[in-house]
Formats: structure tokens, C-alpha cells, sequence
């Protein structure tokens, strides 16, 4: 076997200004006016001394390009910037009229994630250039986390004062030596449930969709993670496509799902976004959540995340009995799960009567829609109301199957009533999360994943790739919540035991839906116990060692005590991981780990931030663990 030890290394900090890539800047919160001279070229650093900056440039042309840096890495080679309106095409052609920047400066909450306190410090440049008479605006983010930029029109296309986008001519010009994380694009589900290509970029298919986010390893330490935030019903979700790769670059162009996108002016598309640091930087990233709209719901107490029981993976046929679903909303009140999710086939006749049952028990009730039940105004007013009266506390809401801009002027109508009525949200069958969760803090959680679903036990499955589960921490998850519905004994499945109850931890859901039967988790005690503890709310997280596709290490903080997941792809090797995220103090360290002769185990050891976690697993193995203050008495975290 072979010892890993944690490469997880922190970017450092450097110079504001090398000298040789420092542009003049205007100052803060001042207009640069019209050139005088012959700058073309305009660079936006990171606030505090961060590595990142990005440079801005106008081409002979009159087109624009972007450039993004770590330190002294290029990750971003120049690459066009541009959009398309009915009436100007805003590609070429463009003469620079102003520069204003300024410090951005945010604190605010969220009710999931990998921490629910978040923090954004950015400069920001907002560019105006002028056409034929029409102007447009690039407003640029840079944090010590990223780069971010969209485009603003402030006047529309005619006197309706609407604007008609056409397209983009949005580019990504990623180093051609990169290593690539790519989702290859399903042009027809339009679901995001494809599995990973992993592979250089040289050897990337052209010609192919891509959905986000996508990664990319471009220089040892240096990553980055390409996505989108802030979409809502003005606009459409957005996808790459590899046109082509040469010696120099792999070249992405943005490709929108509708032939028009039409708004009202004044008018942003979303922003587009690169994570960028090293692996822990992205991993940690809140940029994504950050470039989001403020939250719109006042009132979140009713926005309650928790642990789900979800009898429709073990039995397809249980959520059409009232008997069967009192069963699992019997398990969850034994466990401490908060909730029951009932798929589709339940009946109008006995849900109420199952709600009731449920709450005197304590668990909250979560009911499966197709979204074309409720696509109309009038069934929203109608049907929403009508299972708030009865009690239920949240929708799974499927098969939306769409990024066109139709569709999310749906997602913001059914954001705005599912408000209104104090149910919280899980969709399936759809699109990834952009920043919502900010903006709508009921978001529980989105599928938009090759999830457990795909591991249900039949004649001839064969499991995912274990390649799959270590890179999903480091992709689809990094986009917002992701209900992979994990924790699945009996599926069809290349993970050992101890590795699947570790994607308890490593998966970050805010409703985390545990899909095995009731006799599966009934006959693992020590399943039980860690699922009974586990929290699906974190204050904190941290990457303790990781390698998209071989290994992720996860510890995430709940008050007082960290849990950590491991999972592994390969042969098996000895794991030889940091507590250093540990405060002072001893701590009581609780670690689940693959039995030699099969099934989990625990052991209780004393620990220190200076400790080790040093642990032999299995080909695709892992482990659990939790860790709580060493108090008196005190044998074991619970």
C-alpha cells in the first residue's frame, strides 16, 4: 500500500504590484475619464496584497479581452469579451469612455453551505465603453478568491426600453497544458447528470457542451473553477463549448440555450465567474455565493435544514402507502431526523392523515411534484396553499429539464410563492444552483448530479466510477448544495462502507436525504449512531487533503465539533491526514473506519491540533469520524 500524506497547500500572499504586470488605476471611487494617451490596458488586483488580478484590455480591433492571473501563473489567457443586443453588437468597435473603482465590502448569512457566515472583500472596476452612441458597461470583481465580470446595458434597444440579447461573445482561453475536469453537456435532459471527463486539455473533444462549473489544475498550485452566479428570470443559464485547442490554449466560447434573451433595461446578464488559488482556495470559495443577489425572504425561521428519510430508493413502490410511509416517518423519529421526503404516487386521501402522524412525531413532511403540475399561476395560488394547510414543510420539485430563460422565469415565480407560503425547496431533474441559496434562503438543496438514483439494485447495473465520488467535492458541489441522497449500503456501489458513510460529511447538502431502508441502517449500529450526530448545517469548512478524482478529506464544523469524511478512488493505501484545523486543547476523536472482516468499526483516541490521523483503507475506501472537546468523564463524542 501507498502512504498519502496532505499536499493541501494555502496560496500565499504576494505583492499587490509586481512591478512588471502594475497598470495605472483611478482612485477609488473616482471617475478615470476618457484617454488621453495610449493606455489600453486596465488591471484590477485583489484587495489586501491577494495573488490574484485580472487586466482588461481593448484590442486594435476595439474588441475586449480579459486576463486573469495568480501571482505570476497565468490561468486565463487573454480571452474576447462581448455581447450581442438586437441593435449593436458590442464584439468591436468600442472606444473607452470611463473607469470607476471602489472596495466592496459585504458580511451576510446563509442558511446552507460550507459555512453559513460569509464575508466579501472585492475591488471592483466598472469599465464604460461607447459604440454608435450606445454604451457598455463591464463591471469586474476581483477577491483573493477569484475574478468575476458581466456586462451591463444601461439603456434598452429601442423606446419599449427592452433589450434583446442575441448572444456572446464570451471566451475562456484556458493555458493548453491545464489538466481539465469537464461535465460533458446533455443537450436534450439539459440535467447536469453526466459523469466527469478528466483529462488534459489537449486531449479534450472539440466541438462538445460543457456545463458548469468546470475545473481546471492549469500550473502545480494553481486551479481554477469556471461558473456563473447571480442568474435569475432577466436572462438565461449559460454553457461552454471547446471550440478548439492549439499550442497555447484550449479556447471555450459561452453558448446560451434561447436564440434571444429578452430584458428590461437597465439590464446585468450574471456574472461570470473564476475560482481561483490553489486547490483549498477553490474548495473553500464563496465567490459564487458572494456575486449573488441579497437574500429576499425577511423571515427565515421556518427555513429549518435537517436529515431526511427517503423510502422511494429502497422501495419504488412505498410512496404510494400511507403504512409504509408511517414506517419511515417511525425510523426518522427514532433517529432524530428531522424530516421524510415522499416521492411520487402519494395521494391526496392520506397526506394530511400521514402529515398529522408525522408531526405528533416530531418530523416535518416533504412532498415529490412533476414541475408541470404546478407550471401555471393559477396552480401555484391553488396547490400551494393547499399542502401549507396541511402541513407540509417543503417541496422536491422534478423534471424541469431546461436552462432557457422561459424556465427560470418559472424558478423565480415558484422562489417568490414557495416564500410566501413557507415551504422550502429541492429541485431534481434541473439545473445547478447559481447563487440562489443566497437570494432564496428556502433552497435546500438541488440535484443537477449523477447521483445515488443511478446506484438502485437491478439485473446488469454496474457502479459508477469511483473517479466520480472523489471528484464531485471539487465541482458540482462547489456550485451550491447538491442532494446526492448518499449513505446507500445496499446500492450498487464501488465505495467500501466506511467511505459511504463518509459522504455524509464530504457531500454538503442542507436537507440530506439518507435513502437506504429502514432494515439496511437498522442492522449498522455504528451507521446509525454517526448518522444520528452528523448536522447538515456547517459553520465552517476546510480541505484537508484532496486530488480531484483520487482522494477528497473533508472537515467541516458544526458549534463546537468537527467531522471529517474521507473517500478514496483506487487501490487501496494508507491515509496519513492533519488535525491541524483543530483549535487548543485535547479533543476526543471518534473514527469509523472498514472492519478487516467487513462492515464499520470505531475507536476513540485522545487528540491534539497537532495530531495525526494515520489510517490503512481499503481500494475505494475511507473514513468518518467526529471530534469534540476531551471533557471529564467524557468517553467518546456520542
Amino acid at each position: 500500500m501507498r502512504v498519502v500524506r496532505s499536499t493541501v497547500t494555502r496560496a500565499l500572499t504576494v505583492a499587490a504590484c509586481l512591478a512588471a504586470l502594475c497598470a495605472p488605476t483611478a482612485a477609488q471611487g473616482q471617475d478615470a475619464g476618457p484617454d488621453a494617451g495610449p493606455e489600453r490596458s486596465w488591471r484590477t488586483a485583489a484587495p489586501g496584497g491577494g495573488p490574484v488580478s485580472a487586466q482588461l484590455s481593448l484590442t486594435d480591433l476595439g474588441g475586449l479581452t480579459l486576463t486573469a492571473r495568480d501571482g505570476r501563473t497565468t490561468v486565463l489567457r487573454p480571452s474576447a469579451l462581448g455581447i450581442r443586443t438586437s441593435v449593436t453588437d458590442f464584439s468591436a468597435g468600442l472606444s473607452f469612455v470611463s473607469r470607476r473603482d471602489r472596495t466592496v465590502h459585504e458580511t451576510y448569512t446563509t442558511t446552507t453551505g460550507a459555512r453559513t457566515r460569509h464575508t466579501l472583500d472585492a475591488a471592483e472596476s466598472v469599465f464604460t465603453f461607447r459604440k454608435q452612441g450606445r454604451m457598455l458597461r463591464i463591471a469586474l470583481r476581483v477577491t483573493s478568491d477569484g475574478v468575476a465580470y458581466r456586462y451591463e446595458l444601461p439603456r434598452g434597444d429601442g423606446e419599449s426600453g427592452t433589450v434583446t440579447v442575441l448572444g456572446e461573445t464570451s471566451q475562456y482561453a484556458v493555458p493548453a497544458q491545464a489538466d481539465s475536469y469537464l461535465l460533458p453537456y446533455d443537450n436534450g435532459r439539459q440535467d447536469y447528470e453526466s459523469i466527469h471527463d478528466r483529462t488534459p486539455l489537449a486531449q479534450a473533444e472539440t466541438g462538445t457542451d460543457y456545463g458548469y462549473p468546470s475545473l481546471f489544475r492549469v500550473d502545480g498550485d494553481s486551479w481554477m473553477l469556471i461558473g456563473e452566479s447571480g442568474l435569475d428570470s432577466s436572462y438565461a443559464g449559460s454553457r461552454l463549448t471547446l471550440d478548439r485547442v492549439d499550442a497555447d490554449a484550449g479556447l471555450f466560447s459561452l453558448k446560451l440555450p434561447d436564440p434571444a434573451e429578452v430584458a428590461t433595461a437597465p439590464f446585468a446578464t450574471p456574472w461570470r465567474t473564476m475560482v481561483i488559488g490553489d486547490l483549498a482556495t477553490v474548495t473553500e470559495s464563496d465567490l459564487i455565493t458572494d456575486l449573488a443577489q441579497p437574500s429576499r425572504v425577511a423571515d427565515t425561521s421556518w427555513i429549518k435544514p435537517g436529515k431526511a428519510a427517503w423510502s422511494w430508493w429502497s422501495d419504488g413502490q412505498s410512496p404510494t402507502s400511507l403504512t409504509a410511509q408511517k414506517k419511515f416517518v417511525d425510523y426518522a423519529a427514532e433517529q432524530g431526523w428531522e424530516y421524510v421526503l415522499v416521492d411520487s404516487g402519494w395521494s391526496n386521501d392520506w397526506m394530511p392523515e400521514l402529515i398529522a402522524y408525522a408531526r405528533e412525531k416530531g418530523v416535518g413532511v416533504w412532498l415529490w411534484v412533476r414541475w408541470q403540475t404546478i407550471d401555471a399561476t393559477s396552480e401555484i395560488d391553488t396547490l400551494l396553499p393547499r399542502w401549507k394547510s396541511w402541513g407540509a414543510v417543503g417541496l422536491k420539485i422534478d423534471f424541469m429539464e431546461s436552462d432557457g430563460q422561459d424556465r427560470m422565469r418559472w424558478y423565480d415565480a415558484i422562489f417568490a410563492a414557495t416564500a410566501e407560503n413557507e415551504l422550502m425547496l429541492n429541485f431534481h431533474g434541473g439545473t445547478i444552483p447559481r447563487g440562489q441559496q443566497r437570494t432564496w434562503p428556502q433552497l435546500m438543496t438541488v440535484e443537477a448530479v449523477r447521483g445515488a438514483e443511478g446506484t438502485r439494485p437491478r439485473p446488469g447495473r454496474e457502479p459508477f466510477p469511483a473517479e466520480h465520488y472523489t471528484t464531485l467535492p471539487f465541482t458540482r458541489n462547489l456550485t451550491g448544495s447538491m442532494d446526492f441522497t448518499p449513505v446507500t449500503f445496499t446500492g450498487v456501489r464501488p465505495t467500501s462502507d466506511a467511505a459511504e458513510l463518509a459522504l455524509s460529511v464530504v457531500y454538503e447538502s442542507g436537507v440530506q436525504h439518507f435513502a437506504d431502508s429502514v432494515e439496511s441502517y437498522a442492522s449498522r449500529p455504528l451507521a446509525e449512531r454517526f448518522l444520528r450526530g452528523v448536522p447538515t448545517v456547517w459553520d465552517d469548512t476546510e480541505l484537508v487533503d484532496g486530488l480531484p478524482g483520487d482522494r477528497a478529506v473533508l472537515a467541516r464544523r458544526s458549534g463546537s465539533e468537527w467531522f471529517l469524511g474521507a473517500v478514496t478512488s483506487g487501490g487501496a493505501r494508507t491515509l496519513d491526514e492533519s488535525l491541524g484545523f483543530l483549535g487548543s486543547g485535547r479533543w476526543l476523536l471518534d473514527v469509523y473506519r472498514d472492519a478487516p472482516g467487513g462492515g464499520l468499526a470505531v475507536e476513540t483516541r485522545e487528540v491534539t491540533a497537532g495530531s495525526r490521523i494515520v489510517l490503512d483503507v481499503p481500494a475505494n475506501g475511507g473514513f468518518a469520524a467526529r471530534v469534540c472537546p476531551a471533557e471529564p468523564g467524557r468517553a467518546n463524542c456520542g
